[in-house]
């Protein structure tokens, strides 16, 4: 069995580092980076504390406007492909590097895989929503980390090779809370007590490239009783500079250099509570019991809203001001995102359809029948 897996942006790494892991033990992967995240000292502390084998292609594509980014990477995927002759495409996620693979792989006829598929914001100026739609629809195998994923695909009319899989990143988060609680120092490195600080990330475009929108969202950070430790995104800080926000936010905020995997995920855990425009951390948040504050007005990941441990507000002044000071109360956490297996279960099924000269890997199946 042969897998091409791609990816471009850090979310992903997480992703496919825990596919990667239990694939690489009965199959052969050629893993492509697209350099979407084209920080390379990042990336390769993502690589490297989540052990991912180096990329066998990084085709350096940087940023650009969506649709010139997304054609460089057909352009460079596809000769790829076909001089690999994979089995199956695996995708990732709902970036540009996604949508590029998918369309890749519908052009070359060859099986397309969804890690994350069924996810919708019902919200079609985020560009990421439409990478979800067209993946899922141009997929042949689609895997679904819920059954409300599962529900949506239905809803529009996709019901072969759809699998509820459970979400890979709650595998990563089991398998790294306890090695990062112990390995990590960004706490005593950064002077702060843990629940005794705020967490917050910005860099969704609707929020950074909007004046109005992002001096609410620093009002309304600055309002915080605790201090705010503040990770700023390159497209965040280039911005508050542009705007003449930088001075009054480096004065408001604790801001931080982004953090690697492991420091992330230690900050994340021990945050009092996290401020966020990520549908990555909105999950890891929830993962981790950690409330969220959301700097949006819909979320794909609906069950942690639903549960109480996430607060949609929007780049509103007066409504993250107001989840700062309320106490969340979460109703519950009934665990809709599997049992931390969805890795093994992703290469399982993948073995099912391509390899049968190997034994495959003993897991049951999430779903009821």
């Amino acid at each position: 069995m042969r897998v091409c897996s791609i990816v471009g942006a850090r979310p992903q790494f997480i992703k496919a580092a825990v596919v990667s892991r239990e694939l690489r033990s009965v199959g052969e992967e050629i893993l492509i980076h697209t350099g979407q995240h084209y920080d390379e000292e990042l990336s390769d502390v993502f690589f490297e504390e989540l052990g991912i084998p180096e990329p066998d292609h990084n085709l350096g594509v940087k940023s650009d406007t969506h649709g010139r980014q997304t054609a460089k990477m057909i352009a460079a995927i596809e000769p790829i492909v076909e001089d690999t002759d994979p089995d199956v495409l695996l995708l990732y996620g709902d970036t540009n590097s996604t949508l590029a693979g998918a369309i890749v792989g519908s052009k070359c006829d060859v099986c397309v895989a969804h890690v994350e598929a069924g996810l919708r914001s019902y919200n079609r100026e985020m560009p990421e929503e439409i990478n979800r739609v067209l993946t899922d629809h141009a997929s042949d195998l689609c895997f679904a980390p819920s059954e409300r994923a599962v529900e949506t695909l239905a809803g529009e009319g996709i019901t072969d090779g759809v699998y509820w899989t459970g979400d890979v990143m709650y595998d990563n988060i089991l398998a790294v809370r306890e090695r990062v609680a112990t390995q990590s120092t960004v706490l005593e490195d950064l002077g702060i007590s843990a629940d005794e600080f705020i967490l917050a990330t910005v860099h969704r475009q609707s929020n950074t490239d909007q004046r109005a929108n992002l001096e609410a969202i620093l009002d309304g950070l600055s309002s915080a009783s605790l201090p705010v430790v503040f990770p700023a995104h390159p497209r965040t800080v280039a911005k508050l500079e542009e705007y003449g926000l930088w001075e009054r936010a480096a004065d408001d905020l604790e801001i931080i250099e982004p953090q690697g995997y492991l420091d992330f995920v230690r900050l994340l855990d021990t945050a009092e509570r996290v401020v966020t425009d990520s549908g990555g951390v909105q999950k890891e948040a929830f993962f981790l019991e950690t409330p969220c504050v959301t700097l949006r007005e819909e979320t794909e990941w609906t069950e942690t809203v639903d549960c109480g441990w996430n607060e949609l507000v929007g780049p509103n002044t007066d409504r993250i001001r107001n989840a700062l000071q309320t106490d969340q109360e979460p109703n519950s956490n009934p665990y809709p995102y599997g049992d931390g297996s969805a890795g093994q279960r992703i290469v399982s099924i993948l073995h099912q359809q391509f390899d049968a000269t190997t034994p495959e890997p003993e897991l049951e199946s999430l779903t009821p029948n």
